[in-house]
């Protein structure tokens, strides 16, 4: 799949560029809060409980606070060394399909810390790390991220963020235990890392290893967090572009349980029937086919 948007500029349409001087400061501050309620519940938690059907409270938190590792040398260069060796090899092939029995696998193998006390002390050292190298960075510099795709640095601290929030979730329901996941907070994922991994260019992340489909999708997105904008899928190509009134889908959603369906931990018809995605225009039934592509892992 091939952006049609140039690096650092605006997408065709005339799309803003999102990672404002506000945005990135409200990025930061949502690193350091939500990284602080993660390592708190970890640290007073049964490890051994199971977060998903594969990964316990532990392996769940590991993972968490191994991609807060690597972020520490993402923020600084491409050229940074890792912090988990040989994790680098693979992120030029990694994709949406890929990531669970490559990179996750590998991540898992390598980063073998699974004491609660050491895993909760070792994120909080990370997230701050990540918050110190980053301090006078160039929110909006490009950093080559999963599958080639180009991201800036805002955008990378907002998918730490996201990390934090659904899988703070997994392992809060694991334990029984209350985990908030702030509107604001989760509206950083769709604006910083969403609309900016399009704009800038996605690589082979979303690739599918089929044929693109063809013809046009033109999905308008809406909440009362981020501002609108429609992203377009054609003949498997996706851009942005400013909304407008002949777009197919209209959506309008709740940053948390938008974020919480995307990543499967609630179903599509859940998030419809309890009102955190609404969806209309004039072709709604083409929405299955614009999320074979434009999908989270």
């Amino acid at each position: 799949m091939t952006d049609t948007t140039r690096p650092g500029r605006a997408a065709a349409g005339g799309v803003a560029p999102r990672v404002t001087e506000a945005a990135w400061r409200a990025v930061r501050a949502a690193v350091l809060e939500s990284g602080d309620r993660l390592a708190a519940m970890v640290e007073a938690g049964d490890p051994l409980r199971m977060a998903t059907a594969d990964w316990t409270v532990a392996d769940t938190a590991a993972h968490v606070a191994a991609v807060a590792w690597q972020d520490t040398a993402m923020v600084q260069s491409d050229d940074a060394p890792m912090p988990i060796p040989g994790l680098r090899d693979y992120y030029a092939t990694t994709t949406v399909d890929n990531i669970h029995h490559e990179l996750n696998v590998a991540m898992r193998e390598q980063y073998q810390v699974r004491d609660p006390r050491e895993l909760a002390g070792e994120l909080r050292a990370a997230v701050r790390q990540v918050l110190d190298l980053s301090a006078d960075a160039d929110p909006a510099r490009l950093v080559t991220w999963l599958g080639s795709s180009q991201l800036p640095v805002a955008g990378l601290l907002a998918h730490l963020v996201n990390e934090i929030l659904i899988h703070g979730w997994d392992i809060a329901r694991a334990l029984r235990v209350p985990w908030a996941i702030p509107p604001d907070q989760a509206a950083l994922f769709f604006d910083l890392f969403i609309v900016e991994l399009i704009r800038n260019g996605p690589g082979v992340f979303l690739d599918t290893g089929k044929p693109p489909r063809p013809g046009r999708i033109a999905v308008e997105f809406r909440s009362a967090y981020t501002a609108a904008v429609t992203i377009v899928l054609q003949d498997g190509r996706i851009s942005l572009a400013q909304p407008a009134r002949d777009d197919d889908i209209r959506l309008r959603f709740h940053p948390p349980a938008f974020n919480l369906m995307l990543f499967h931990r609630v179903s599509r018809p859940r998030a419809a029937l309890t009102g955190g995605v609404r969806i209309w225009g004039r072709r709604p039934w083409l929405l299955p086919a614009f999320l074979g592509t434009v999908r989270a892992p």
